[in-house]
């Protein structure tokens, strides 16, 4: 454990000095990948630990960004940065996972998808979401002491609010609470059996993952400085889903490695050919055949890696 925790540490470190020795171009890869990192662990909570594949997760990223698009236009602070964006994405994940958790498999898959694609039909067309053209410059937000209008500030600021998001998930997953989630994946008629209301404890981690969701969200916004209605397309579920699956479900850190390794791999093939799609499904294949446990799992096999 001590290990692991001082090498958690290195990375941060090493993340939070990237800034001082690379372009503005890396950097903000980086910072991409920090965001749909975040953005893949809120799906790996559900997938890889409450057992719950949800192709509709885009919905609480989408609304997490137009409320804080919304909100940063009137007012740049961090309550509207933050608090109500992931307030937002928790409201609307617990009145959809109210009828989603009744139903399982593909028919909560086509549900929480069938959600989703509601808000981007709606996005796309009222004019006060800016209809198919979404929200543009949007501000930062102010923080006392931090420049995030600059480069380096805006990374500071997003390491920060990233490292504490993913160790707040990760004392989830390894609370009581985490383990019961465990237990309703490996075998829920048991937990059931043994008295646990598993409704309830699905519904919980749906909200969970729908808050840190929003907050990935409102980040994205923050960086792009605007945000459109794609954010709730199907597409948006689809690529976090495929970090997930590459970097390892159930790991937490996979995620953030599938994320690494999806947006490197765009960047890097998109700049010679327009099909790059097609290589990164070539590549999902490849996972999948040789690789079932993701990068993590991969490494776990290869030098004994733990997660």
């Amino acid at each position: 454990m001590t290990l692991r925790v001082v090498g958690l540490a290195l990375v941060v470190v090493a993340l939070a000095l990237f800034p001082l020795g690379a372009g503005n171009y890396p950097v903000k890869l980086l910072q991409e990948i920090l965001i749909w990192g975040l953005f893949a662990m809120s799906l790996d909570l559900l997938m890889g630990y409450a057992g719950m594949v949800s192709f509709g997760h885009a919905a609480f990223f989408g609304i997490g960004g137009y409320v804080a698009a919304l909100a940063l236009a009137k007012s740049p602070g961090l309550i509207s940065a933050l608090v109500l964006p992931a307030a937002a994405a928790g409201l609307a994940a617990l009145v959809i996972g109210f009828f989603s958790i009744r139903v399982s498999g593909v028919y909560f898959i086509m549900l929480t998808l069938a959600f989703s694609q509601m808000f981007y039909a709606y996005a796309f067309q009222v004019s006060w979401l800016g209809a198919e053209d979404g929200l543009v410059g949007i501000p930062r937000p102010v923080v006392p002491g931090v420049n995030v209008s600059s480069l380096r500030g805006f990374h500071g600021y997003l390491l920060v609010v990233v490292t504490l998001c993913a160790l707040v998930l990760w004392r989830i997953v390894r609370s009581p609470f985490g383990h019961v989630l465990r237990g309703i994946h490996e075998n829920e008629a048991r937990m059931e059996a043994v008295g646990y209301a598993v409704d309830r404890y699905r519904l919980l981690a749906f909200v969970i993952a729908g808050v840190f969701a929003g907050l990935a969200g409102s980040l994205y916004v923050q960086f792009n400085g605007s945000i459109g209605p794609d954010a709730f397309h199907w597409k948006t579920s689809g690529e976090a889903l495929l970090m997930v699956i590459i970097g390892g479900t159930g790991t937490l850190g996979g995620p953030v490695l599938g994320a690494a390794a999806f947006i490197l791999l765009q960047s890097l093939v998109s700049t010679y050919t327009e099909r790059w799609m097609l290589i990164l499904g070539g590549t999902f294949i490849l996972f999948v055949l040789f690789a079932p446990g993701g990068i993590v799992g991969a490494l776990r096999g290869r030098v004994g890696l733990r997660a």
